[in-house]
Parts: structure tokens; C-alpha cells; sequence
């Protein structure tokens, strides 16, 4: 991957995380940034888009839109929001262990698509966005592996009810793409972006 551009924009801004995952947290920790972290205030059950895609990247730009007046000129604001598509079909965040009993059962021995959107913004309002895509092969489940999966409390705060980077990881067979990706937060994206806004600034 290819942080230039972002670190470039570091030299001169401070980086604000705007989301409230852990798994944003540690990727950006563990790449060694240092930041803040803003939690936006955005009901994202009220947010609607026919493309699931299009969708991921409105909310991370909500996301984005809703610290806004929080920042300082010198920050750089990032947001990102992932869904995962099983056959045309967006699975959240379960809200009971039924519901991820469930997306897991369907998720078992299927592909699906993990897409991440990220949005990121410098103190003077420019904004840029854009998404990754990674293809998932979850291995064949038994229904008891599901069970104690769920009882971890591991799947509920996660889209599609999974986290490959915990104890998750038994779930997948092979991924196609980014596993930065699949976790939340895509680098190699992330550098793009910063490149683009960059270039906006002239």
C-alpha cells in the first residue's frame, strides 16, 4: 500500500477519526497514527440508496458531514461505513442472536461481497470518497460452530454478523481482495483518496 499522500497531509493537518468501530481504531493505531476519535451522531436505519455501493459511500459522507462543525481548520476528518452483500442482499448488524444464527447459516459455504466506503475531508469543507470491494468464501458451517460463534458475543456489532480479524477467522475459507478491507478501514483506498483531495486543493 501507498500512504504518501496521506502522510503528506498529515505534515499539516490532525487526523480525526469520525466512527465509533474498534477495529478503525486498531488498524489506524497499529499503522502508527495518532488521532482523535469522534463519535457521529447519525441514525443510519433513516439513510436509503438503491445502490448498496452508492449507499456505503452516503453514509461514510454523513458520517463525515456530521462532525463537521466539530472540526478545527488543521484537522483532516476521516469516516467509513461497511456493508455486506449476500446476493443482492445488504445483511447489517443482527440485532438479537436469532438474527445472527441466521445471516451466518446463509453466509455458510456461500460468497459474499464486503464493501468498504471511505470519506475524507480536510478543515476547509473538501470532501472525497470513493469504495473497495473484497469477495468473501465463508467455509461450511455446522450449526453448532454457528451457535457457539453467536454465544461469544463476538457477531453483534459487525455487519453480516462476523469478524475475520477475531475469533472470526474460522468462518473464512479464502478472500479476494484486501483483508484491510474486509476489517473496515481499506489503506490502500485510504491513500488514493488522500490523493484526490490533495489534488482538489490545487
Amino acid at each position: 500500500m501507498n500512504l504518501a499522500d496521506f502522510d503528506r497531509l498529515l505534515e499539516s493537518h490532525r487526523l480525526v477519526l469520525a466512527s465509533s468501530s474498534p477495529r478503525r481504531v486498531r488498524l489506524l493505531k497499529d499503522a502508527g497514527y495518532q488521532f482523535r476519535q469522534i463519535i457521529p451522531n447519525l441514525d443510519e436505519d433513516k439513510v436509503f440508496h438503491d445502490d448498496p455501493y452508492r449507499l456505503a459511500v452516503v453514509l461514510a459522507e454523513q458520517k463525515l458531514n456530521a462532525v463537521l462543525d466539530l472540526l478545527e481548520k488543521e484537522d483532516m476528518a476521516l469516516a467509513a461505513d461497511t456493508i455486506v452483500l449476500l446476493k443482492g442482499e445488504i445483511l447489517g448488524k443482527p440485532r438479537s442472536p436469532e438474527e445472527a444464527v441466521d445471516m451466518l447459516s446463509r453466509l455458510s459455504g456461500n460468497m459474499h461481497t464486503v464493501c468498504t466506503a471511505v470519506a475524507l475531508s480536510n478543515g476547509n469543507g473538501n470532501m472525497v470518497s470513493g469504495y473497495e470491494l473484497t469477495r468473501v468464501f465463508f467455509n461450511e458451517l455446522k450449526p453448532e460452530q454457528v451457535q457457539e460463534y453467536v454465544a461469544s458475543g463476538e457477531p453483534f456489532d459487525k455487519a453480516g454478523a462476523y469478524g475475520i480479524q477475531a475469533s472470526g477467522g474460522f468462518l473464512v475459507d479464502r478472500i479476494e481482495g484486501n483483508l484491510d478491507n474486509v476489517v473496515g478501514l481499506p489503506m490502500t483506498l485510504l491513500g488514493n483518496l488522500a490523493g484526490r483531495l490533495i489534488n482538489e486543493k490545487g
